[in-house]
């Protein structure tokens, strides 16, 4: 069967490669982990903006759009910071690291291809981007356009979560971890990639 090439990629991936990806601990680095020569930013009415930040995270949160989840994952993360919607500009002048977030609705999702366009393109400040949040935004099983629509996008960013709906969320419950594996491993994941000493937009 041949398969469509995901469009933010130069080569396509082996099954052999994607199920070694499934199985590893941390989402490897995809083939674009720092912004690529050429591409173009997206109009500007697209594109999140800059907040400078005073103070240090161990990992700032950047929702794609609001209602992403930026808060909701902040709670989850030791050391997590939100930003507000906007790519941080830390008055230090160090580089952040940033995980950005989305609902998998088409309004998250497109919004997140922006950003990660926007970024991709160098048209972001510089920051170490770590990954792709998707949160579900209802209950139940994502239909099949979104979730193969999530999996494009998410080919856009050095890493990629899929995230269940949290029905205590609903109930004000923010900061107990869900105990759904996929946040289980999400919580190890970013708490490795927070303190490995090499920025993941390193050539």
């Amino acid at each position: 069967m041949q398969q469509s090439l995901n469009p933010w990629i130069t080569s396509p991936a082996a099954d052999s490669a994607e199920e070694e990806a499934t199985d590893a601990h941390v989402p490897p680095a995809a083939v674009i982990s720092a912004p690529l020569r050429g591409m173009v930013e997206p109009d500007a009415a697209d594109r999140l903006g800059r907040r400078t930040l005073s103070g240090s995270a161990a990992l700032w949160i950047t929702g794609a759009h609001g209602g992403a989840g930026e808060s909701r994952i902040a709670d989850l993360l030791d050391g997590a910071r939100v930003t507000d919607h906007c790519w941080p500009v830390l008055q230090d002048g160090s580089t952040p690291r940033v995980l950005l977030v989305c609902r998998a609705d088409m309004r998250g999702l497109t919004a997140a291809r922006s950003a990660l366009t926007q970024w991709a393109s160098g048209a972001a400040p510089e920051l170490d981007l770590l990954g792709l949040a998707v949160l579900a935004d209802a209950p139940g099983k994502t239909p099949k356009a979104l979730r193969d629509f999530a999996a494009i996008v998410g080919g856009g960013a050095p890493r990629l979560w899929i995230l269940p709906w949290v029905e205590a969320w609903r109930l004000g419950d923010s900061t107990t971890p869900p105990p759904a594996r996929e946040y289980q491993r999400f919580i190890t994941d970013l708490a490795v990639l927070a303190t490995d000493a090499t920025p993941s937009t390193t050539n």
